[in-house]
């Protein structure tokens, strides 16, 4: 997944964070860490005490009103191994399946029938997974950071994207002769989605011994 292809997940919705910019405007690098480390444990511990489904609903639904600009200036340069760099990559993975749950869902059938891992059980989708199950399966998943077992969440969408990874690199094969462009793009995102994989399962371990900040 290249960086295009990060910014490719979602439409150009631009609403600037004012409030975040007014307080969290500074380019001091260990400020904007301290900030994005405060928003994401804040909002997490206040949810997880007191999980209201009307607040998980809208957060799970956050980027379909505000975009993905707003969560990016709050948590996109942060540490893979830290809660808003773990937050940063699930609201990136919702959007990738929801701006092209089509593509999503072929690869994820491609990985699934090409490795037939575990991962696939640990993700959790139905076989087979098509557009609609996969939409349905990442938000299942984000809403099981706000109301339910956070490891097993992170857990979920590490093997989430490892399946999505060895469908990519499987699809890229088939596009490598005819169309190398494309079978280019499609192992970039094998890459970074494996790269997420490992982030994810990590972020998870440190959850697990209470390590995630």
């Amino acid at each position: 997944m290249s960086d295009d292809e990060q910014r490719g997940f979602h439409k150009p919705v631009q609403r600037p964070a004012s409030t975040f910019d007014r307080r969290f405007g500074s380019t001091d690098p260990a400020e904007v860490s301290r900030a994005a480390h405060a928003t994401a444990s804040a909002l997490i511990t206040r949810v997880r005490d007191e999980p209201a489904e009307d607040v998980i609903d809208r957060l799970v639904s956050f980027t379909d009103t505000h975009g993905i600009d707003t969560i990016a200036e709050l948590w996109a340069h942060s540490s893979p191994l830290s809660l808003p760099g773990a937050l940063w990559r699930l609201y990136l993975l919702q959007l990738m399946v929801r701006d092209d749950p089509h593509t999503a869902a072929l690869l994820y059938e491609r990985g699934r029938v090409l490795h037939g891992t575990v991962h696939d059980v640990v993700a959790g989708a139905p076989t087979p997974a098509g557009p609609e199950e996969l939409t349905a399966l990442v938000d299942e998943i984000l809403r099981g950071v706000f109301a339910g077992d956070f490891a097993v969440a992170l857990d979920r969408a590490a093997s989430f994207c490892r399946v999505e990874a060895a469908g990519a690199v499987d699809l890229a094969d088939d596009h490598d002769a005819a169309e190398p462009e494309r079978a280019q793009s499609l192992t970039a995102r094998a890459l970074r989605l494996d790269t997420y994989a490992g982030d994810l399962t990590a972020c998870a371990g440190l959850w697990r011994r209470d390590m995630l900040t």
